[in-house]
Order: structure tokens, then C-alpha cells, then sequence
């Protein structure tokens, strides 16, 4: 009787995550996936630091930081943008990037202003993930409020 009963049952998974939570951890993922601190040889480092973009098409980008004895270098999220350049896109919705100790933190001017020149009449609504672990997050407006041009 209680095969007959239980053949007839049946249970779903109902999840509360929002789409963009998922988003986030995706890039959460994407940017661990290719941080890899190494010395690529006695001036060059990189991976230390790794970033994510999530672009306007819905793709994800990834990128390291290269870093150089003579300022050559490059930061993941820059990395990462020109990563998206390079496959046709231009549009970015939210970066994340992984510091050397696993937290996420925010973009440097550099990045910030390669974003504001890329996106001037949308640069306010991408979203940047100040700290993972807390879910804080805030718009490259509030980071950049007073673009320079």
C-alpha cells in the first residue's frame, strides 16, 4: 500500500536565490577559477589578483593581473575588459574582482575610468562587488561620482 502512495509523491527544490545572486556567483566562480599567483620569470608575476565582468549579453569575462618591474602590467578587471573587447562586446553590467587574500574589493581609478570611457552614458549603472562574503555592492557612480569630462 505505501509503494502505491509514495509512487504518487513527488518533491521539488525550491530555491530563494535571485537571479542576480546567481549572476554574482557565477562571477564569484569564473574570477576564482583563474586566479593563480605564479612568477612568469624574475620580472614578471601574475594572477595574484583575478576579476570578472558579466556583460551586457549576459557573457562572462575573466582576466588576470600582470604585474611587471617597469609599470607594463595590467589589473584583472582591465584584463578582463579588454578580454570582452577582444570577443565583440563593450557593454558591462557587474565586475567583481579577487584580491591575494580571497576577498573581493573594488576596482582601481584606472579601471574605474577605462569603465566611465567605455560606458559614458551608462558607466553609473554597472555594479561592482565591494565585499562578496556581505553581499555589499555598489554602483560605479557611487564610486566615481564626479567623472573628470
Amino acid at each position: 500500500m505505501w509503494d502505491r502512495l509514495l509512487a504518487g509523491l513527488h518533491t521539488e527544490h525550491v530555491s530563494s536565490m535571485t537571479k542576480d545572486q546567481w549572476q554574482w556567483d557565477r562571477l564569484y566562480e569564473a574570477a576564482v577559477a583563474v586566479k593563480n599567483d605564479r612568477k612568469i620569470s624574475d620580472y614578471v608575476t601574475c594572477g595574484e589578483v583575478s576579476a570578472a565582468i558579466l556583460s551586457g549579453n549576459g557573457r562572462i569575462y575573466t582576466g588576470v593581473c600582470i604585474d611587471t618591474c617597469s609599470t607594463l602590467g595590467i589589473c584583472a578587471e582591465r584584463n578582463a575588459i579588454f578580454n570582452m573587447i577582444t570577443n565583440g562586446e563593450q557593454e558591462i553590467t557587474k565586475v567583481i574582482a579577487i584580491l591575494p587574500d580571497g576577498s573581493s574589493g573594488a576596482p582601481c581609478g584606472a579601471c574605474r575610468e577605462l569603465m566611465v570611457q567605455l560606458m559614458p552614458e551608462k558607466y553609473k549603472d554597472i555594479e561592482i562587488m565591494m565585499d562578496y562574503k556581505q553581499e555589499r555592492i555598489m554602483t560605479l557612480e557611487k564610486l566615481t561620482p564626479e567623472w573628470w569630462i
